[in-house]
C-alpha cells in the first residue's frame, strides 16, 4: 500500500524530471537499475531520505511531508525489485539508517554530488584541488566573541554587545558607486529573516524548512548542507539568527529544539527539545556565552507564557529556565492584577539577547501579552498592580544560573502590543561629564531608554517623535505618562500612532562607536482601534478591530532611516522614502549605512548626511539584516532576501503600486568592489 501511494506521489512530483519509468531523462538521473544502485547501493536509507528531502522537489525542497518522501522511497525500492516488508517504511532518519539499499556503491560515484555515472575506466584530466576554508576553521572562544577580527561576523549583530557595526573600510563613500554583485546563491525557498555568520572564510546561513548551509565566503560554493527532519505536526517557522561557539553551529529548529552541528561537517552533535512545539515557537535564535546556550521561547497565548532556557554548550543538557511571566514564588507575582497563574500568557522572547562579558550579564526583552482585557483596569484587592512583569522589560540574567540580577520595565500594562522586545545594545556615552556604559533599547513606539547595565538604573530616554500614546517621561525614573484617551476597549474609536507593527520593530539599529551615532530603520504609520460587537474575534482581547492608516500629516513616504547623535541626543539626519523599511541597518567604518525596503531596493547612504550613494534592486523583499565581512583580504556586503514574512504582510496596503513577489524564494546576495 505504501509503495502504491508512493507511485502516485512520484507521478505527481518526480516523473517530469526522472521519467515515467524512473529511467532518467536529460534533466535528472535514473532511479532504477544499475545506474541507480551504483550510486546508492550499500548506503543507509536515511542518507537517501535526507538527500531527496534536501533537494526535491526542485525549487521547493522539503515541501512534502516526511511520510510522502518515505512513500516515494518505497515505490523506488519496489521498482528496483525489492519486496515490501510486513511493515511500512518509517519516516524518521534514525530508523531508516538501520536499513541499507542492496548492492554496492561503485568506487567512482560520489553520492553527495548530482550528475551522471562516470564511464568505467575513465580517469579525469588532472585539475588543481580547490582550497577548502573549512580546513582552517578555528574554534570560536569567548575571547574571540568579545574581540572578533574586523573581517568576521561571529554573532547576530557581529559582536555580543549587539551594536551591528562593521569596522571595515575598503568600501567607502567614494567608491561605493562601483559596488557590484560578487556572487549570489539561491537558498531553500521560503520566508527568510536570517542573518548569516562569517568565520575564517566560511558563511553559515539558516533558511526556511530548517536548512543550515556552510558556504565559501569568497565564491558562494556550498561546503555542506544540513536539513532537519521535523516530526509529524511540526510546521516550519521563520528564524532570525544562529550562533557559533567552540566547534559548533547552534540553531533553534521549528520543533522547538536547539541543535548543535559540527561546524566543519554539518553533522549533528546534539539536539535538545526545550518546549512543546505544538504550543511554543522560536524566532529569535541563540546567544552563547561562557559555555551556555541561551534561547528565548515564544509564549504567545499559551498558559504560562514564554521563557529563556540555558543549555550546556557541550552536551545540550538544560541548565536552567527563567520564566518571563512572573509565577507564584516570584516577588512580582502580584503584578498580574490577580489573574490566576495558569491563565497568564505572553512574555514571548522574539529577539536574541546581548551579552556584557565584563559584567557577565545577558540582556533579553520579553514581549507583552495579547490577553490585554484582564489587565486593563486595576482590580483593587486582587493584585498590587497590573504592570504584568516581566513583559516589556529588560531582564539581566546570570548566564551560568539564569538568576535574575535586575529588571527594568519600559512600558507596563501594554494595551496596544507595543513590544519593548528588540535588541539591547551596549554602548559607551558621555553622561554628566563621565563616560558611562549603558544598555539602550526601543519598543515599537520608537522611544529609546538607556539603562546602567550593572544595576538597571535609568539614565535617559529619546523619543523619535512618531508616537502619540506617551505624553511625558519622568527624567529621573523613565516612568511614562500615557494619554488615557488612547487606552482601547472603552467603546470608542481611537487613532493611535504607531500601528502595532511598529515604528521600530525587530529590524535592528546599528551604532558607530567612534562617532556615537545610532542609525535606526523606521516605518511611519498609525492605526485605528475600532470597537467590535461583543463576541467577535480580535487580536487583543480588549475587543477592538485594528486597521492600518498613514499618519495624519503623511506625505505618502513611509520608510525612514534616522541618524541620532547619542552624545547630544539630537537627530542628525532623516532619509525618507515611499517604500517602508524592511531590514535592519548596517553602518560601517567606511562612512556608509546600508538598509533595504519593501520595494526590493537595497541602498547605501552617506553616514554623515543620509545622502543616497548607491542602490540596487533585489529579486525579492529583504527581511533580514545586511552584514559585511572579509574573505581573502577583500570586503564584501551581504544581504538575505526571501518570500514575504512579518511586516512584509502588513505594510503593502499603504503602497498598493509596489509589486511584492509572492512566489516562494530566497537568495543570498553578496556585493564587492571590482578588482583594481
Amino acid at each position: 500500500m505504501q509503495a502504491e501511494t508512493g507511485e502516485s506521489r512520484y507521478t505527481e512530483y518526480c516523473s517530469r524530471c526522472h521519467g515515467e519509468t524512473l529511467r532518467g531523462t536529460d534533466f535528472a538521473p535514473a532511479l532504477i537499475g544499475d545506474r541507480f544502485l551504483s550510486r546508492w547501493g550499500g548506503q543507509p536509507l536515511g542518507a537517501f531520505f535526507s538527500w531527496i528531502k534536501a533537494t526535491m522537489p526542485p525549487g521547493n525542497s522539503g515541501a512534502l511531508h516526511s511520510q510522502a518522501y518515505t512513500e516515494i522511497i518505497a515505490f523506488i525500492l519496489k521498482s528496483n525489485g525489492m519486496k515490501p516488508g510486513p511493515a511500512a517504511l518509517p519516516d524518521d532518519i534514525t530508523s531508516l539508517d538501520t536499513m541499507t539499499l542492496p548492492g554496492e556503491r561503485s568506487w567512482f560515484v560520489d553520492i553527495s554530488r548530482p550528475g551522471w555515472k562516470l564511464s568505467e575506466g575513465i580517469t579525469l584530466p588532472p585539475w588543481p584541488p580547490r582550497a577548502n576554508p573549512l580546513d582552517n576553521l578555528r574554534p570560536v572562544t569567548d575571547d574571540l566573541l568579545k574581540h572578533p577580527s574586523d573581517g568576521s561576523w561571529l554573532s547576530w549583530r557581529r559582536t555580543q554587545d549587539a551594536i551591528g557595526f562593521s569596522p571595515l573600510t575598503q568600501i567607502t563613500k567614494r567608491n561605493v558607486k562601483s559596488l557590484r554583485v560578487a556572487w549570489s546563491l539561491a537558498l531553500p525557498a521560503g520566508p527568510n529573516q536570517s542573518t548569516p555568520l562569517v568565520h575564517d572564510g566560511v558563511v553559515f546561513v539558516h533558511s526556511f524548512n530548517d536548512h543550515i548551509q556552510a558556504l565559501d565566503a569568497a565564491t558562494g560554493d556550498e561546503l555542506w548542507h544540513y536539513v532537519r527532519k521535523l516530526p509529524t505536526g511540526a510546521a516550519s517557522t521563520v528564524h532570525r539568527n544562529i550562533a557559533l561557539y567552540d566547534n559548533k553551529v547552534y540553531f533553534t529548529a521549528s520543533d522547538a529544539s536547539v541543535v548543535a552541528l559540527d561546524f566543519k561537517t554539518g553533522k549533528v552533535i546534539w539536539e535538545q527539545a526545550i518546549a512543546d512545539f505544538r504550543l511554543s515557537l522560536t524566532h529569535g535564535g541563540p546567544l552563547v556565552a561562557r559555555g551556555v546556550v541561551m534561547q528565548g521561547i515564544i509564549g504567545n497565548r499559551q498558559p504560562g507564557g514564554g521563557s529563556i532556557v540555558g543549555l550546556d554548550a557541550e552536551t545540550g543538557n538544560i541548565l536552567w529556565r527563567f520564566h518571563t511571566i512572573a509565577r507564584p514564588g516570584d516577588p512580582n507575582d502580584s503584578s498580574w492584577n490577580g489573574i490566576d497563574p495558569e491563565k497568564r500568557s505572553g512574555g514571548s522572547v522574539w529577539t536574541a539577547g546581548s551579552y556584557d562579558a565584563d559584567l557577565n550579564l545577558a540582556f533579553f526583552g520579553p514581549a507583552p501579552t495579547y490577553d490585554t482585557a484582564p489587565l486593563r483596569d486595576l482590580v483593587k484587592g486582587r493584585g498590587l498592580s497590573n504592570d504584568a512583569l516581566y513583559t516589556n522589560t529588560t531582564v539581566a540574567l546570570d548566564p551560568m544560573t539564569g538568576r535574575l540580577i535586575w529588571y527594568y520595565q519600559h512600558l507596563p500594562n501594554d494595551q496596544w502590543d507595543f513590544d519593548w522586545a528588540f535588541e539591547r545594545q551596549i554602548v559607551h556615552l558621555p553622561i554628566d561629564g563621565y563616560i558611562r556604559k549603558v544598555v539602550i533599547t526601543a519598543g515599537k513606539v520608537a522611544i529609546y531608554d538607556a539603562l546602567d547595565p550593572a544595576t538597571g538604573q535609568y539614565a535617559f530616554s529619546i523619543d523619535l517623535g512618531l508616537q502619540n500614546v506617551v505624553t511625558a517621561i519622568d527624567p529621573k525614573t523613565g516612568i511614562k505618562t500615557i494619554d488615557p484617551n488612547l487606552i482601547p476597549g472603552y467603546g470608542r474609536r481611537i487613532m493611535v500612532c504607531p500601528h502595532m507593527a511598529g515604528v521600530k520593530t525587530w529590524y535592528p539599529a546599528s551604532y558607530n562607536p567612534a562617532t556615537r551615532v545610532l542609525y535606526v530603520p523606521l516605518v511611519e504609520s498609525c492605526m485605528d482601534m475600532i470597537p467590535q460587537d461583543k463576541g467577535e474575534p480580535s487580536y487583543l482581547t480588549t475587543g477592538d478591530e485594528i486597521t492600518l492608516r498613514p499618519r495624519p500629516d503623511s506625505d505618502g513616504k513611509y520608510g525612514r532611516v534616522q541618524a541620532i547623535d547619542l552624545t547630544t541626543r539630537k537627530t542628525l539626519w532623516v532619509a525618507r522614502q515611499r517604500a517602508p523599511q524592511m531590514t535592519g541597518v548596517l553602518a560601517t567604518a567606511g562612512g556608509l549605512v546600508f538598509a533595504g525596503a519593501l520595494d526590493r531596493v537595497f541602498t547605501a547612504y552617506d553616514a554623515d548626511t543620509g545622502t543616497e550613494l548607491w542602490k540596487t534592486k533585489l529579486n525579492a523583499v529583504p527581511n533580514s539584516t545586511p552584514i559585511s565581512y572579509l574573505a581573502n583580504g577583500k570586503q564584501y556586503v551581504a544581504m538575505v532576501v526571501g518570500s514575504i514574512a512579518g511586516n512584509s504582510y502588513v505594510f503593502p496596503t499603504l503602497v498598493p503600486e509596489i509589486s511584492v513577489p509572492m512566489a516562494a524564494n530566497s537568495t543570498l546576495w553578496v556585493f564587492e568592489l571590482p578588482d583594481s
